[in-house]
């Protein structure tokens, strides 16, 4: 039974979108698997790790049959990219094989039952709901993403902490040595809710999101959370847990203030860094009026001293701080210039941007 008939791309582009959280090999192996479901002219795809499901459709998609099937989704994707891409797909089920046929290229995959694939459950406790658009709400997690822990046994570390508090929306991510904050308006006035979204969660977001104009809603409940754009909706389960207090963390008062050339930072640090400790990466930040020097030196006692212009009027200040922590925000930040704000060389100190006070970074020092 021909279940699908379509050019490459009407398959291979939703199956990338979906197949982001599939793990080649899994205790279950129906998670491994992909649905394919065609149903009067159009193919929805859902994949899940039972935490994640994404679901997404395709309406460019022909062949007479109908017809559910559950395939390996890393294995239909490879094959598929490396077919041309005026390829024109057909997909045929038979005795529990699906037949992928291009040109004169043929595949047999292995299938599982599509009623034994494990859909999640959709709570039913949404309360609350948003809408942003795609570039809006990719900046905002982007510019604070890189700040969640990856393994840390406090597991709400291991994620993002998002919440809505009236007409704003804010983001915040931390792993204990540094934290980035930032947040945007809403055209909505909701109810203070705050809920912590895994990093897997996070990081597919940040994959699928387009820097476009084009609508997302946001749908906040209890337990779970829905993303849906274009024709992608992407549901997850959120992380039981109570975040830091992250207003406790971001210091008040700072003494001494220091903006330097973003672009100019970044490319210091990171020569610096090329002989900083391969263990615990640390650089000095040696301030003086109007000069900032970082100076790196590993366990060969191998040395690295970079000095640039900065604008500083502040008291001479040496500072140890691991230089991957400031080279993630220089990353992920735009614009020309940054402000960089210290009280001593054993307090937090505080990155922001010029004109922009929705966005904040804090690193906490180290000893060098």
């Amino acid at each position: 039974m021909i279940i699908l008939k379509s050019p490459r791309d009407a398959l291979l582009v939703p199956l990338q979108s979906v197949s982001g959280i599939v793990e080649r090999r899994h205790t279950l192996p129906i998670l491994s698997n992909v649905l394919l479901e065609k149903r009067e002219g159009a193919l929805t795809l859902i994949a899940t790790d039972i935490e994640i499901q994404i679901t997404t459709s395709s309406r460019d998609v022909g062949g007479d049959g109908d017809g559910a099937v559950t395939v390996a989704a890393r294995k239909l994707q490879d094959i598929l990219r490396s077919l041309p891409d005026s390829a024109q797909i057909t997909l045929d089920l038979e005795d529990k094989r699906l037949l992928v046929k291009a040109g004169k290229s043929r595949f047999s995959l292995q299938t599982l039952p599509a009623e034994d694939f494990p859909r999640m459950a959709l709570a039913e406790d949404a309360s609350q709901t948003l809408k942003v658009t795609q570039k809006e709400f990719r900046a905002l997690i982007a510019k604070t993403q890189y700040a969640m822990a990856a393994q840390d046994v406090r597991y709400y570390l291991n994620g993002l902490m998002l919440m809505v508090d009236g007409p704003e929306l804010r983001c915040v991510a931390t792993d204990g040595h540094r934290l980035a904050y930032n947040s945007m308006a809403i055209e909505a006035d909701l109810q203070r809710q705050e809920m912590i979204l895994p990093r897997k969660t996070v990081l597919e977001l940040n994959r699928l999101l387009s820097d476009s104009e084009e609508p997302l809603e946001i749908v906040l409940g209890g337990s779970q959370i829905r993303f849906a754009f274009g024709e992608t909706v992407l549901v997850s389960k959120l992380i039981d847990g109570k975040f830091p207090d992250y207003e406790r963390v971001i210091p008040q008062t700072l003494e001494n203030h220091m903006t330097v050339n973003r672009q100019a930072m970044h490319a210091a640090m990171s020569r610096a860094a090329i002989l900083s400790n391969d263990k615990f990466h640390g650089v000095r930040v040696i301030l003086d009026a109007n000069t900032l020097k970082i100076a790196a030196v590993n366990a060969e006692q191998e040395e690295a001293e970079e000095e640039i212009e900065v604008q500083y009027e502040g008291a001479p200040l040496d500072i140890g701080f691991n230089v991957t922590y400031l080279l993630d925000v220089f990353n992920n930040l735009a614009g020309d210039e940054v402000v960089w704000s210290f009280n001593d060389a054993n307090s937090s100190a505080l990155i922001t941007v010029p004109g922009n006070d929705r966005f904040k970074y804090v690193v906490m020092p180290m000893r060098i």
